[in-house]
């Protein structure tokens, strides 16, 4: 076990803009995002697909698809330092090193014509510190898959992606990410291809890493389930912006957007019986074309004509729980409805 100082921020995203440009305009897809990660704390991203998570996550290590997308303006200070300032030659030395990513596919993750342990002494190339001299890039590797628990390390070194099970393979993209103890991983939907049970398998495997580390993890996905299990404060995203975000038991209690207490109850309940499933109307605004005001009031069941002349700024409903929705302002009891 690593004794962390959970009050230090290890990353801090502020106003951050990746915008995507194609024939039918300019696509916001992450569109003044801020947030901070903690040392040793678990940060839940949580929205609907296409609300900008995965783009979020590929920004803050650079690697957004470039031409077609550019990261117009903002701040990313990782461990204290602005890498948003760096060339990519320093990037590469920062990818792997300080922060790192869990892919959602390892099937796509992993060179079908490359070894596992040719993957993984590749990732480990980036260590520079003395254990890597001492004890060389090939013990490392075994040892990386042994922390994430494959059996008979030294011979799953020789074996290639396709000798494995999905499960398996995604124990070994989690130890390429970790191979080099990044003090900040994110992990993309990391249980989306497995069955339940190997999902709850690879999520514990994920929280005694990080137990033994302090490592930060940044948990894209879409399922609340998750977030409870996983998490120490959760981030909603609706349409390339951030809309409510707060720890996660207050979220769960008192969900302050309608957003989140929309997808809250999109989970079933194993001691409820209904005949309907809950679901919400409608879909997504186009981020390319995003209406003026709030950007969920055409699927809002609380809209007033307020919510369409602009974007509600960020209120506090409780210490460290804020929600961008004009429900909390004082006028909104006295604001004239539809």
């Amino acid at each position: 076990m690593v004794a962390v100082d959970k009050s230090e921020n290890v990353l801090s995203v502020n106003n951050l803009h990746t915008y995507f440009y194609n024939r039918w305009g300019t696509v916001k897809a992450v569109d003044g995002v801020s947030f901070t990660v903690k040392a040793g704390e678990t940060l839940g991203i949580v929205g609907e697909s296409g609300c900008g998570k995965t783009m979020t996550a590929s920004s803050l290590l650079r690697l957004h698809p470039q031409p077609a997308s550019r990261i117009i303006e903002g701040e990313i200070m990782l461990d204290g330092d602005d890498i948003m300032q760096y060339p990519e030659s320093q990037m590469r030395d920062v990818r792997g090193r300080k922060i790192s990513m869990i892919l959602q596919d390892p099937q796509t993750s992993l060179n079908p014509v490359y070894t596992i342990g040719n993957q993984l002494v590749e990732a480990l190339t980036h260590r520079t510190d003395e254990t890597a001299k001492e004890r060389g890039l090939r013990k490392l590797a075994e040892e990386a898959l042994r922390d994430v628990k494959v059996a008979a390390p030294n011979r799953r070194l020789l074996d290639f992606p396709h000798q494995m099970s999905g499960g398996m393979k995604q124990r070994v993209v989690g130890a390429v990410a970790m191979a080099c103890s990044p003090k900040v991983i994110i992990a993309d939907e990391p249980t989306t291809a497995l069955d339940v049970t190997i999902q709850l398998q690879y999520l514990r495997l994920l929280k005694d890493i990080q137990a033994r580390t302090g490592m930060s993890i940044i948990f894209i996905t879409h399922d609340f389930g998750i977030v409870a299990r996983m998490c120490d404060r959760v981030a909603v995203m609706y349409a390339g912006r951030i809309v409510e975000n707060g720890p996660v038991r207050e979220i769960f209690n008192n969900p302050a957007h309608p957003y989140t207490a929309a997808l809250i109850g999109s989970v079933p309940r194993l001691e409820e019986r209904v005949d309907r499933l809950f679901q919400i109307e409608g879909q997504p605004p186009q981020l390319y074309d995003l209406p003026v005001g709030c950007r969920f009031k055409a699927r809002c069941t609380f809209a007033k004509p307020v919510c369409e002349e602009a974007y509600p700024t960020y209120y506090q409903v409780d210490e460290n729980h804020n929600a961008a929705c004009w429900r909390h302002d004082p006028l909104w009891e006295s604001a004239p409805p539809y």
